[in-house]
């Protein structure tokens, strides 16, 4: 299916590695994604996919042994994923969330030392700034660090952090000062003495995709572990989130694009009162508004990340508006598919009914939609 990127001014190499990623979707994730919801298990199979094909080195400068392609092509390489598996689509989009804090914040000798392994696809990150107490107000987290001589020591939990259990490192968020609320990021890597993977949740949606509480029970690092400066790690989350929000945007797109997709294909051959149910209007007015919402939010998608690769001020705010009309548009675009296909849309037999359970995420995650509203009031008002 043509799409309106074709006529986007987005240089050819790009276009070509997309394609290649469409390509390998279709012929390898596809085929995978409903065991993979079934099952509930991570796809390590799709992991050594993208890494073989270079698309998870996307997130990645070239010094350190990524494409260095940018934040528009990383994106619609999600979208691309997500068209198919959002499960899958996330393990790209992790492998941006858990390591852009070190790109953007962390010394030269961190960088070096840890992102080379993961733009190979040897390592896998974590982002854990979320709490039981403190998920869109991380001024109320508890997990502390104390410092010890070269060393810090850390205690407390995190909950709802993806690729808990299987991460070869964590980005881990604590309170270094409580009176004046200063957090500082840390890098944990999995083997440390006193890390623990508390309860999976059971999820709606993204199922091949672990979800988890990591505990830390006097878990001590060395001080070279610190990203960037010490009581300053809510700018580091702050910024990092900044540019990650554009991957759920990006899943949202694909989620949305491939079940107006799936729809659009099953209202051609379902025949009702001797005609392909296409021909119905009301079908045919679901379908044009499904098409219309989703090529709106790929526009607004595609913009906010050409302001992100430019370092543009007006960013923050685009990729805010990107999230929060994305995934809206991906809830209200799966429930319509599955309307479209009736009682097939209701069973997992068919796509539809797992590609709505995953789209609900996306309103959830990477701060929630109401969170966005925020952001992008208070951007308004300056």
């Amino acid at each position: 299916m043509q799409t309106a990127t074709d006529v986007y001014a987005i240089p050819r190499e790009l276009l070509d590695f997309r394609d290649s990623i469409r390509q390998i979707v279709v012929e390898r994730i596809a085929p995978r994604a409903a065991e993979i919801d079934a099952s509930g298990e991570y796809p390590w199979d799709v992991r050594r996919l993208l890494a073989e094909q270079d698309v998870l080195g996307l997130p990645f400068a070239e010094e350190y042994g990524g494409t260095g392609t940018g934040t528009l092509m990383l994106q619609m390489a999600v979208e691309e994923i997500a068209k198919a598996c959002a499960s899958s689509a996330l393990i790209l989009m992790i492998q941006e969330l858990g390591t852009l804090p070190i790109a953007l914040y962390g010394s030269d000798e961190l960088k070096a030392r840890v992102l080379p392994k993961c733009a190979s696809g040897e390592w896998s990150p974590a982002f854990a700034l979320s709490e039981p107490e403190a998920g869109s107000d991380p001024g109320a987290m508890r997990t502390t660090a104390v410092r010890d001589g070269d060393e810090w020591v850390i205690n407390g939990a995190k909950n709802w952090i993806t690729n808990s259990g299987i991460a070869d490192f964590y980005v881990v968020f604590a309170v270094t000062d409580r009176e004046r609320r200063r957090i500082t990021a840390f890098v944990v890597e999995q083997d440390r003495p006193g890390l623990s993977i508390g309860k999976l949740e059971h999820k709606l949606g993204i199922k091949g995709s672990p979800t988890g509480s990591p505990v830390f029970d006097d878990v001590r690092v060395p001080h070279e572990n610190v990203i960037g400066e010490v009581g300053r790690g809510l700018g580091v989350a702050l910024g990092t989130l900044q540019r990650t929000r554009l991957g759920a945007a990006a899943q949202a797109v694909g989620i949305a694009q491939g079940a107006t997709d799936y729809a659009n294909a099953y209202a051609a051959e379902r025949i009702a009162f001797g005609a392909p149910i296409n021909e119905l209007q009301a079908i045919q007015f679901k379908l044009a508004d499904m098409e219309t919402g989703t090529a709106a939010a790929r526009e607004l998608l595609y913009k906010a990340c050409t302001l992100a690769d430019r370092a543009d001020p007006q960013a923050a705010k685009y990729s805010s508006m990107a999230k929060l009309f994305a995934s809206d548009n991906a809830m209200k675009v799966t429930v319509e598919a599955v309307q479209v296909l009736g009682g097939y849309g209701y069973v997992t037999e068919y796509p539809v009914e797992r590609m709505m359970r995953d789209a609900k995420i996306t309103q959830i995650y990477e701060g929630t939609n109401e969170i966005q509203r925020v952001v992008i009031a208070r951007a308004m008002r300056t």
